[in-house]
């Protein structure tokens, strides 16, 4: 084989056992590091970032992040581990170390058992012995009410009571549908502030456009908002727009279908740092999204242009646009921080006489997700410290517990601990080798938090929902102790964890690129 190409790279191939028991060595290097910091008595980590600076967190999916090992196929194992963190993470916003801890103890009970001939039946029963939990989840779960919204979010703070009560109690003044963010104070004090905002389904268009490289968002301050129902062909049609934004030194949203020379154009140009802009596609479809699109419009003042109607982009004035104090843009969504003084009584009103005459199902729902984007309020988390390592590591917990009472709020919760799981465990009975796996390995959770917080005895708990309060040792009702789990994340951590171990066991062969040291 000849390799001409200098992209080529040596690879090195490891087989069999030794490649498993390579993998399972990466695995268990990895879980060590983050399942320390489990639970009300886990540890902190301090890892080096590539500048050589010192870090310190007790999140689990940077700490996941931080670890490279040097052995290639060890670090394929630990960076399938952390694949399944990442999708955890991004789904429930939460439960990256529970779903660590998961995988590692899956992965060592399967390998024990593991026959090459029954691969296929051990996968299928960890599958349908994992449905069986989420299933026991779910009807186990409860929904939460105010005192226990705060208890998830001081859970997830690592239990502090201070910045988690603040966080529960901007959850319950937005209500279910509002939105909470976090941002850096000015001060070392931490406090909540809260605006008008409204949030709606239209995400990151390009990695281009990310101005927060930790949060992966695109952010922009006092904006002005651009909403264009028909497609954008050229620059030349928002010429005079861009020219305005500039000369004002005002960034600007673009709320409309850009076509590719013109999107080419802005994101050069942003890139450059010659203009400030975003770009994201309207929410919805057919007349959703020009009700939501005139919703939108209300909100930020701005005018709807639309070519279809007779509208001139070529004649485009600045007076066409609205404003906003903020937008933050994710993979999935934008929020829009409005101004304080627009009325959308009379908007309210007929949406809400719309939503009492409706009787299609579909129809109702668009009504009632327009009816929160009018209502919704935005609370802001303004975290504050006295360094920046104490910032960072404070900005990890908020952003956890942010996510934590998200999940909380929308699926409900279970008892915290690993009790929930460990519940699952003791009360399905397995009906083949795959689903006593499973079940003998979702009990890890509760046994780390305990060995995290110096516990040595271990003793069954005396009845459901009743565990351990690692704090003091003593055996409580941990619903009423406020030591509680969404089920959201605790669903999540367990199908990633199953997602990737099903994947590591059915691998004979690892090709890694081969080191050179």
């Amino acid at each position: 084989m000849e390799f001409n190409n200098p992209s080529d790279i040596v690879k090195t191939l490891t087989f069999g056992d030794s490649a498993k028991d390579q993998i399972m060595q990466g695995v268990e290097k990895l879980s060590n590091a983050v399942k320390s910091t489990l639970g009300a008595s886990g540890k902190c980590v301090i890892y080096e970032d590539s500048l050589g600076n010192p870090v310190i967190t007790k999140d689990g999916v940077t700490v996941a992040e931080s670890v490279v090992l040097l052995h290639p196929v060890e670090n394929i194992g630990a960076t399938l581990i952390k694949q399944a963190a990442r999708n955890t993470v991004k789904e429930a916003g939460d439960g990256t170390t529970t779903s660590t801890v998961l995988a590692n103890s899956l992965l060592k009970i399967a390998n024990k058992d593991l026959d090459e001939k029954k691969i296929r039946e051990l996968k299928e029963g960890i599958l349908s012995g994992a449905n069986k939990v989420k299933i026991y989840l779910d009807k186990t779960s409860i929904a939460v009410k105010g005192e226990m919204l705060r208890n998830v979010a001081i859970i997830s703070c690592n239990n502090d009571k201070s910045l988690g009560t603040k966080i529960g109690e901007a959850y319950e003044k937005v209500g279910k549908n509002g939105i909470v963010l976090m941002e850096q104070s000015d001060s070392n004090e931490t406090y909540v502030d809260f605006v008008e905002g409204v949030q709606f389904d239209s995400g990151l268009k390009s990695p281009h456009l990310i101005t927060d490289k930790d949060k992966r968002t695109a952010v922009l301050s006092d904006p002005h908002v651009l909403i264009v129902s028909s497609p954008i062909p050229n620059i030349r049609k928002i010429q005079s727009v861009l020219e305005h934004v500039i000369k004002t030194k005002r960034s600007l949203l673009i709320i409309a279908e850009v076509e590719q020379q013109p999107f080419a154009t802005l994101l050069s140009n942003k890139v450059k740092g010659n203009i400030k802009v975003n770009i994201v596609a309207p929410p919805g479809f057919g007349p959703t999204r020009q009700q939501t699109l005139e919703d939108l419009a209300l909100l930020t003042g701005a005018t709807i242009i639309n070519e279809e109607l007779g509208d001139d982009l070529d004649l485009i004035d600045p007076a066409v646009l609205g404003e906003a104090t903020k937008s933050v843009t994710d993979d999935k969504t934008t929020v829009i921080q409005t101004v304080d003084d627009i009325d959308v009584t009379e908007r309210i009103k007929e949406v809400n006489n719309k939503i009492e005459k409706e009787t299609n199902a579909f129809f109702k729902k668009k009504l009632e997700q327009r009816l929160s984007m009018l209502t919704g309020k935005v609370g802001l988390i303004y975290v504050g410290a006295d360094s920046e390592v104490e910032l960072k590591e404070k900005k990890d917990r908020v952003e956890d517990a942010l996510h934590a009472t998200k999940a909380a709020y929308k699926e409900g919760i279970v008892a915290g601990g690993g009790i929930a799981l460990l519940n699952a465990a003791n009360s399905i009975k397995p009906k083949n080798k795959g689903e006593e796996v499973l079940l003998e390995s979702i009990k890890s959770p509760y046994y780390t938090i305990l060995d995290n917080a110096g516990i040595i005895e271990i003793k069954k708990p005396s009845g459901k929902n009743r565990g351990i309060d690692v704090r003091n040792g003593k055996e409580v009702n941990m619903i009423k102790a406020g030591i509680i789990d969404p089920v959201l994340v605790t669903k999540s951590a367990l199908k990633n964890a199953v997602s990737v171990v099903a994947t590591i066991i059915s691998a004979d062969c690892v090709i890694s690129n081969k080191r050179l040291v």
